[in-house]
């Protein structure tokens, strides 16, 4: 089966500067006053399957029921500026349907640029 290298992706800046989203991505409970991650009960915690420091994270799915999906993140900027996040998601065929994908990179946003971005204060 062929591999399909994405199936969506959403660039974004955060505030922070690249060392401490990389921080964040790799240890999001680090800092339990401000959570981010926050599982709905047909997710799971993803582990971590590699990862260069300040530049790339990759997870394993968050969802039980596509265990294949993995989710890449790219972060740019300076060391003392904001960060630009790119998250992709990544699949193995099958490809789900059109409307999990959907459900998928929604959820994805949410976590990142809005859970994620607001523990940053925006």
């Amino acid at each position: 089966m062929a591999r399909v290298p994405e199936v969506a992706r959403k660039r974004r800046t955060q505030p922070p500067p690249p060392h401490v989203l990389y921080e964040a991505l790799t240890d999001p409970d680090r800092d339990p006053a401000r959570p981010w991650l926050l599982l709905h009960d047909d997710e799971q915690r993803p582990m971590i399957t590699g990862s260069v420091e300040r530049n790339l994270v990759v997870w394993t799915s968050l969802w039980p029921l596509h265990p294949d999906a993995n989710i890449r993140f790219d972060i740019d900027g300076s060391p003392g500026g904001s960060a630009t996040l790119t998250w992709t998601l990544i699949l193995d065929s099958p490809v789900p349907d059109a409307a999990t994908i959907i459900r998928m990179r929604k959820r994805l946003n949410v976590l990142i640029n809005a859970n994620l971005r607001f523990t940053f204060g925006q």
